[in-house]
């Protein structure tokens, strides 16, 4: 899998919210809010399919897209990615960052929260 850039992904924000079989129609009303042009859209889309994230079916005269990559999966892979570019794949230094930029009693709770869930464990 490949890290997309900023445009593209914006474009598979908006697959993903409109699910499979979107029509290029309903893709470019979802996407209306950027002012992106249809020819843009129409580019974005070609190289997403490209890269195999986006299926396109021809349904008359009209194209229909499928995301072929989960949100979930490509988050888990651009979170892995940023760890390792940023942090030296430390999930210790990634959390210190946030916590130095100011982090909420609540989402240290939430964070606390997750890490029992995942198993994290005693934090004492």
């Amino acid at each position: 899998m490949k890290h997309l850039p900023d445009s593209e992904l914006e474009v598979m924000k908006a697959l993903w919210a409109c699910g499979a079989d979107t029509s290029r129609a309903q893709l470019e009303e979802t996407l209306a809010p950027l002012g992106l042009a249809s020819n843009t859209v129409n580019t974005y889309l070609t190289r997403l399919t490209e890269k195999g994230f986006v299926s396109a079916r021809r349904d008359g005269k009209l194209n229909r897209y499928t995301p072929l990559v989960s949100r979930e999966e490509y988050l888990t892979f651009d979170s892995h990615s940023i760890l390792s570019k940023l942090y030296d794949g430390s999930p210790r230094k990634f959390v210190a960052a946030l916590a130095k930029g100011g982090m909420t009693k609540q989402e240290v709770e939430d964070l606390r929260s997750l890490l029992d869930q995942l198993g994290g464990g005693d934090h004492g």
